[in-house]
């Protein structure tokens, strides 16, 4: 089964709002086996509302719609969707109204007439009870296509979803499986890594597809399989990633949710009962924040120096003003100081240190926007590499962050 997600509002078309609901009931969907078609955001305008649902009717078999079902006269969409399937003819549920009662008594909220619009629903919708809102769900089944409406607040749209239409739809379709699994790599570009794949990619089956997925200096290879049998799928799955894994070793970091980079770096920490800690000028503490990100990073991370100046990096990590001055803060040689003394600082294993040009301008030196050094410290002494990274300045901050956090795993993992 297709289905087309429809989210209204003219809050998320200004930008005011950031719309993850379609991202996360895309997720819901494909989890029991519905494919999402496609994702559409549109005004909260009478005319757009009409002209969506015909078009999403006409090209799949579910429509799900977030938003625009609050009392207030900006909030069309009831009126809307009841005037789409010509049905005048609205019933007050009294279960709603006491759900809502009950709601404004525990936070001390006088209940008015204007929540008894909340209660009236268009005769042809089947009622889905919101316990978290003022706002009831709607299921329509017209035309043989299943639409619902959902309220656009994130969790009483959530709670509909699981509590009530993604039991529904289990329970009156057999849906296939949707499997995804998405193998991770680093240190690789795109175009290099379906060169030395392309000829696992080409015999791929029909019902199982690749994509790439390439951001801030990883590739994520997303492999989807749709069938009737999930254990068949799963086994194909994993013949295809262990000969993914045989073809380019020297980049697969292993499988999205089943470990990052920064996860697979802590557990080699804890194994070793080694230590970490980061000295940091362009990116600000993102790598320090990333590492933490980690449950349980506190086993080994010890902390971290953000020494975004140079006055910082003399005060903080001894990095003489005479060095500054001779080579720049952009520069191998002050990269080297700052994980060499930030490591004796912390007295920790190992250290990351970073300094670089993120641009957009220079900072007074003759250094280009998006040269960075990254420099790794342990016990043996310090390994500075240089990059470009080129422009704009987050691609930069952020290729820094996981070019160190690849070098780290590297060092650790004694492959360098």
């Amino acid at each position: 089964m297709k289905a087309e997600i429809i989210t209204i509002g003219d809050e998320i078309l200004i930008g005011q709002i950031v719309d993850t609901n379609s991202q996360w009931i895309a997720q819901k969907l494909n989890s029991i086996g519905v494919s999402v078609y496609q994702i559409s955001s549109i005004q909260d305008e009478e005319e757009h509302i009409l002209k969506a649902l015909k078009e999403a009717e006409n090209r799949v078999d579910i429509v799900i719609v977030t938003g625009g079902l609050g009392p207030t006269k900006d909030d069309i969409t009831k009126k809307t969707i009841a005037k789409y399937f010509k049905d005048d003819k609205f019933v007050e549920y009294p279960e709603v109204i006491d759900t809502i009662k009950s709601l404004f008594k525990k936070i001390n909220h006088p209940f008015n007439e204007v929540q008894k619009y909340q209660a009236q629903l268009p005769s042809k919708a089947t009622l889905l009870m919101n316990n978290l809102g003022t706002a009831p769900g709607m299921w329509f089944y017209e035309h043989n296509t299943i639409f619902v409406s959902l309220p656009g607040v994130p969790y009483e749209m959530k709670g509909l979803m699981k509590n009530e239409v993604l039991p529904r739809l289990q329970k009156q379709y057999k849906l296939p499986f949707i499997i995804h699994k998405t193998i991770m790599t680093y240190g690789q570009g795109e175009s290099i890594i379906a060169q030395k794949i392309e000829t696992v990619e080409n015999n791929l089956p029909a019902y199982i597809k690749l994509a790439y997925l390439p951001s801030f200096g990883k590739v994520r290879l997303r492999l989807s399989a749709k069938g009737g049998d999930k254990l068949a799928l799963e086994k194909e799955l994993a013949v295809i990633i262990d000969k993914i894994y045989q073809l380019i070793p020297d980049v697969v970091k292993g499988i999205e949710g089943e470990g990052s980079l920064e996860s697979n770096v802590g557990s080699i920490l804890k194994e070793k009962k080694q230590t970490l800690c980061t000295a940091e000028s362009l990116t600000g503490g993102k790598i320090a924040a990333t590492l933490v990100s980690v449950s349980g990073a506190s086993a080994y991370y010890k902390g971290g120096f953000v020494t975004y100046s140079a006055a910082l990096k003399t005060q903080l990590l001894d990095v003489s003003i005479q060095m500054i001055e001779k080579y720049t803060v952009v520069s191998a040689q002050v990269a080297e100081v700052m994980a060499k003394n930030a490591r004796q600082k912390l007295q920790t294993d190992y250290a990351i240190a970073v300094t670089g040009n993120a641009g957009p301008t220079t900072d007074n030196n003759d250094k280009s926007v998006g040269l960075v050094y990254i420099a790794i410290a342990d016990k043996n002494g310090v390994t500075v590499n240089e990059f470009n990274f080129g422009n704009p300045r987050e691609k930069v901050i952020n290729r820094t962050v996981t070019k160190s956090i690849e070098l780290l795993e590297q060092k650790i993992s004694k492959k360098i």
